[in-house]
């Protein structure tokens, strides 16, 4: 077994680690025997409702979003070539925040499962935007376009979002409550609202690494070795939509995890996006759950949400991260 495979297996192990520990720690410390008697012997005690209601459907909604998190942010980094990229420069969350506050501020709606759906259709219809303008003239896409583009749109739906907020204060606080990005109050219907999303994602994310093997080497080298360019990078831009887009759909906008994973995954495999992208996921799947775990621990009896603590650990590592420079080559 080589070391990639060894690496990806330590990382699962660690991933299956943090799982138990996301059931087994919060405001009411569960052993781990209780957690053992709760998924496979449960008789309705206190423990095993919280264990099977609560804590695993948000640690089971934690990894898919860490993992659509991850290998949406390896993808991004990838077709823009830029170490600094994360999902967002397409402007799926900018898209989905628009979406979700007209929601609210149009149709009055109120509850998670409507968010959801506006959300992800925000996210779509601001990427396939971003796409378009990206790929105006004859060049076709390019990271620079793409990034520019998405940049432009980004800042137009920000300011729009900004906008209603100010004007309507029901909006405001409702959208609040989504902006922060939690796992947390999200049950097991959530997940599956948005899990065809993600998983078909994730296919997509794997028929693109060899694609995107090739680009890394530069588009006129794709291209003599027969990769159709704006084939690949349209699948690309089609995987980080479905991905991010049930992420931030299902969570609200979770900053640092596409931006931070690629290069820790980058670290273990080197260049190969073939093996990037497993590490992205199970990275990013791990980094969710480590700050969730900590936001509950850090503000006993209260919670920091995954969002707020991935902001306060992300930053510095990611200061860090750019120090090292053998870490942030594409």
């Amino acid at each position: 077994m080589g070391r990639r495979s060894l690496g990806l297996l330590f990382l699962l192990v660690v991933l299956v680690a943090v799982a138990l520990a996301s059931i087994a720690i919060g405001s009411k410390e569960i052993p781990l025997s209780g957690v053992w008697h709760a998924l496979v012997t449960p008789t309705g005690l206190e423990d095993d409702v919280v264990v099977r209601e609560l804590r695993v459907p948000r640690t089971l909604i934690g990894i898919a979003v860490g993992i659509a998190l991850g290998v949406g942010g390896a993808l991004m980094q990838g077709h823009t070539r830029n170490p600094l990229a994360d999902p967002g420069i397409l402007g799926v969350t900018h898209g989905a925040a628009l979406a979700v506050v007209l929601s609210i501020f149009l149709f009055g709606v109120s509850s998670l499962y409507g968010y959801i759906w506006f959300a992800f259709a925000g996210a779509m219809v601001a990427s396939v935007l971003v796409f378009v303008l990206g790929s105006a003239g004859r060049a076709g896409p390019s990271p620079v376009t793409l990034a520019l583009a998405g940049a432009a749109v980004s800042a137009l739906m920000n300011g729009l979002v900004s906008a209603i907020v100010l004007l309507d204060q029901q909006s405001l606080d409702a959208f609040r409550f989504w902006q922060v990005g939690a796992i947390a109050g999200r049950d097991l219907g959530v997940l599956l609202q948005v899990l065809p999303f993600l998983l078909a994602g994730l296919v997509v994310a794997a028929f693109n690494a060899p694609g995107l093997n090739a680009l890394s080497l530069g588009e006129d080298v794709a291209r003599s070795l027969g990769v159709k360019v704006s084939r690949t990078r349209s699948l690309g831009i089609l995987a980080i939509t479905l991905l991010v887009g049930g992420a931030v759909a299902a969570c609200g906008p979770i900053g640092f995890v596409g931006l931070v994973v690629p290069h820790v995954a980058r670290a273990f495999t080197g260049p190969d996006y073939r093996w990037i992208l497993p590490f992205s996921a199970v990275v990013g799947a791990v980094l969710i759950l480590v700050a969730d775990v900590l936001g509950r621990v850090v503000a006993r009896p209260s919670e920091v949400e995954v969002g707020v603590m991935l902001a306060l650990l992300g930053a510095p590592f990611f200061i860090f991260l750019v120090r090292r420079k053998r870490l942030v080559k594409i």
